[in-house]
């Protein structure tokens, strides 16, 4: 039975590869870990553009010295003891990443804005990175600034980044675009070797005790891999760039299902800080059950095979599959009985 799959022409042993948390890959030990327990490549944790500004401007002390005196104070930079790694212990940890196991290691960037951050791609790439993945995490609040402005900006960073390295990149995306195929579209254009499917944007939450706001992390759940399963599905053999799941894949099936989408990996966290890095083992072995259950021999023979583009209903994937779940549902509950309460 084969499991192999390639992504960002990569070679992988199969589709499963943990992804960007600190609680799981700052520890060397645990990427050991994750390689012992079938870990085809290991997704980084990662390294911030606001880690990176701040650096610069610590190299001229004169620019924080005395912050408050002006508006436009750096302080709003958060401590650099909220961030598990700074920027050369990021480079450190690729290096000693790589000396330690023998499955890929994929750097990820993370930012808002094309700049001089973006080199630090080429120190990543010389640290030994086998590819970068670029988590671009922005949320436009200016009513100013237009949809074509938002995506240039998603374009100017890809372009910025492949300039400084010769490896591939990715880009973890939101599903906030008014247009998402495309959007997905032009960044194939503009050279991106992979698309991961999709961001899952932290949404904060109200302290009423304390009146402040605060970070409510709250870990993926199944439900939540149907959206970039549907995505998937829709841009399975429309565009060159390899597709990678993300979000909501707890179970062997899941994985499967995002293969016959289109997906060349599917990138697993939550499950795994649930239960643990040893769970990958789980994770192959449902694969394995299945595929010798249905008689699949490999994981290429299923990558695709219910994209829009091989699915016998064209319209499964839209608005017409949406139709006729909405006017074919029944509630649990009796209508009338709830009325003459």
């Amino acid at each position: 039975m084969d499991l192999t799959t390639t992504y960002l022409g990569l070679n992988l042993k199969s589709p499963l590869v943990p992804s960007a948390a600190a609680p799981l890959t700052e520890d060397i030990d645990n990427i050991k870990r994750m390689e012992d327990s079938g870990a085809a490549a290991v997704v980084l944790h990662s390294l911030f553009e606001e880690q990176l500004l701040r650096e610069k401007f610590e190299l001229h002390h004169h620019l924080q010295y005395g912050t408050e005196s002006f508006a436009e104070a750096l302080t709003y930079f958060p401590e650099p003891d909220e961030y598990h790694v700074g920027p050369e212990l990021y480079l450190e940890h690729i290096r000693q990443a790589k000396a330690s196991v023998d499955i890929p290691i994929i750097a990820s960037l993370n930012g808002f804005s094309s700049g001089g951050w973006v080199e630090y791609a080429q120190l990543m790439q010389e640290a030994g990175a086998d590819a970068i993945e670029l988590n671009i995490y922005y949320v436009p609040t200016d009513p100013n600034m237009t949809g074509e402005q938002v995506e240039r900006n998603y374009i100017d960073t890809l372009r910025d980044v492949e300039a400084e390295v010769s490896l591939p990149v990715s880009l973890k995306l939101s599903p906030f675009f008014s247009n998402f195929a495309n959007m997905a579209q032009r960044l194939d254009d503009a050279g991106a070797k992979g698309l991961v499917l999709f961001n899952r944007f932290y949404q904060p939450d109200i302290d009423l005790d304390n009146l402040e706001v605060y970070p409510h992390v709250l870990l993926s759940t199944p439900h939540e891999m149907r959206l970039p399963m549907r995505w998937i599905a829709l841009l399975y053999g429309q565009i060159q760039a390899d597709l990678a799941a993300t979000s909501g894949i707890q179970r062997g099936t899941d994985v499967i299902k995002m293969m016959m989408a289109g997906a060349k990996i599917t990138q697993i966290c939550s499950v795994l800080l649930r239960h643990g890095v040893g769970y990958i083992r789980t994770l192959e072995r449902e694969i394995q059950h299945w595929m010798d259950e249905n008689e699949y021999e490999s994981i290429q023979q299923m990558q695709g095979s219910m994209s829009q583009m091989h699915c016998p209903d064209k319209s499964a994937y839209e608005r017409a599959q949406y139709m006729k779940a909405v006017t074919s549902h029944e509630p649990d509950y009796d209508p009338e009985q709830v009325i003459s309460r």
